[in-house]
This record gives structure tokens, sequence and C-alpha cells, in this order.
């Protein structure tokens, strides 16, 4: 609903919260469930009434040249969600497949309307029916039908033509074996063998910047310059691990910036993998290692 690891972590709170507050107005006509589920909505149409919805940089503008300017922008850009907690669901908890919480699945999510929102979450995510939907909604079950059907209307039309076909499940061993072959590159500092793992219109988004990249050649400029030690836009060095975010794999990166003698928490960096290629990055500075139950410095 939100886009944001923080916001729904606060809005968990606050319906919990609002829920003891209004525990001796609870009158069991509808079950614990649905009334706690309609707090937590109304809970995010408050949020979502306030603030503009979360974006990528790739929906802000044209794709940008790695030898230009690079600033961080204050907007409120999509979070990545580590699959740790996704995982550490109960029993009775629905299990979010692949298809609906990947990255382009949320960033396409934004753009709707927050019933709209509402409806296709419940219904498509959480799997519930046409007539509970339309009680948490407090409408119509023809008027909840309708705002799905909207919804979906919507997805198809943001979400990139060939991801429409969703591949739930684990990770594959091609997966793997190239996020691998991914973090040696970067750790080596080797901008061409991160080349040789690319998809040529690959993409690259580094929130909380507003600069990207919409081809491999750019994405390999900006690591030749941002890696090379001779080179003046040289960051330093990294240190990776795997980890998965969003379902999807991902890299854990710690950085020594030059002149630093430890590796510091830089962030998470998502990858969509296609057909043994890099199609997408989507590195994030400034999500906490907590959240990823990771160490903010990465002993050598």
């Amino acid at each position: 609903m939100l886009g944001s690891l923080g916001d729904a972590e606060d809005l968990a709170q606050e319906t919990f919260l609002r829920a003891w507050k209004a525990r001796d107005h609870f009158e069991g006509r509808a079950s614990v469930r649905t009334w706690l589920y309609r707090i937590a909505t109304n809970a995010c149409l408050d949020v979502l009434a306030r603030r503009p919805r979360r974006v990528l940089p790739d929906q802000l503008g044209p794709a940008g040249e790695p030898d230009g300017p690079i600033a961080a922008a204050d907007l409120p850009w999509l979070e990545p969600f580590p699959d740790r907690l996704l995982d550490e669901a109960g029993p009775d908890a629905v299990v979010v497949e692949r298809e609906t919480i990947e990255l382009a699945y949320l960033a396409a999510l934004q753009h709707l309307p927050p019933r709209q929102r509402v409806a296709l979450v419940l219904r498509d995510v959480l799997g519930w029916s046409a007539k509970e939907t339309a009680e948490l909604l407090e409408t119509s079950v023809a008027s909840a039908n309708s705002a799905l059907q909207r919804a979906r209307a919507t997805l198809r039309e943001r979400l990139p033509a060939h991801r429409t076909e969703w591949t739930a499940g684990d990770p594959t061993a091609e997966e793997t074996a190239l996020l691998k072959r991914f973090i040696a590159a970067y750790e080596a500092g080797d901008p061409q063998a991160v080349a040789k793992l690319l998809h040529e219109d690959a993409r690259a988004v580094m929130p909380p910047y507003e600069l990207w990249f919409g081809s491999a050649a750019a994405i390999v400029r900006a690591l030749s310059l941002s890696l090379d030690p001779a080179s003046p836009q040289c960051i330093g060095r990294f240190r990776m691990r795997p980890t998965r975010a969003n379902r999807q794999p991902a890299v854990a990166t710690w950085l020594r910036r030059p002149g630093e003698a430890g590796y510091r928490w830089f962030g998470v960096s998502l990858l969509t993998i296609e057909h043994g290629l890099i199609t997408g990055l989507a590195a994030f500075e400034s999500v906490p290692a907590a959240a990823w139950d990771l160490p903010e410095i990465l002993r050598e």
C-alpha cells in the first residue's frame, strides 16, 4: 500500500494503538481480522491522502549521462522490502508471492488511487473475496469490483510489457550463479566483468539520486568512474553479501571510502534477471542495515 518499510512499521503500530483505543466500540458484527484490517486500511488512506506517491528515478525524467552531475533529491522514494520479514510471518499469514512484491509491481501500484489500491491489494495480494472487500470499503460489491477492474487495467499499462507474465518461486540456480559473478566482479572493481552480465538495455536507478542510466554502456561507464582509484569520482571499494528483497536477488553492500580503514554499510541493490542477464539494477543507499539484520561495520 505505502511503498515504504518505515511507513509500514509506523502504520502497524498506529493500527494497534487505534484498535486499543476503540476496543470498547467493537461490537463483534465482523471478525476481529476484518475489524483490524479496516483500521489499518483507514490509517493507510489517511497517510496517502496527505503525501505524494512514492517513485523511482526512471519515472521522473529521461536517462542521464555518467559524466553528468549527481545530487541527492529529497523525494518520497519507493523502498525495498527484506524477504526475511516476509518469511518470518506466522503459519496463518498469507504467502506473499513474488509477482505481487517485486519492485516493478510496487512501482506500478503507486500510480493507483488509494481506494483502487486497497481493492487490488485485498483481492489480488491477500486473497479476499469480493464481498469481504466491499464490506471493508463500506461499499457495494459492484463498486468494489469496478475499483478492482480499473486497478488491474492501470497495472497492465504501467507494468513493463515483458513482465506481465509473472514467475513465482525460489531463485533459480542460474540466478544464484549470476549473482555470485556480479558480486565477484564488483568487489574486484572490474566494470568490464560486470558488463558481461548486463543486457544491453539494462537500467540502473539509485535513490536518493534522480540520475538513472538506460543502457549497459552507461552503467559500465559510471562504474568505471566510481571504482577506478585514479578517477576523481572514485568512491572506494565494496564488499557484498547475497540477500533477498521483494522476492528478488539482491546484494547487501558495504563501502570503504578512500582514506578509511573499514567497510561501512552502504545499502541494498536489487537485481532483475531475465534470460541469464541483468536487465535492472536498483541501488538503495538510505535503507537501514537493521532491516536486513546486518551489521553497520563489516569486519574483513
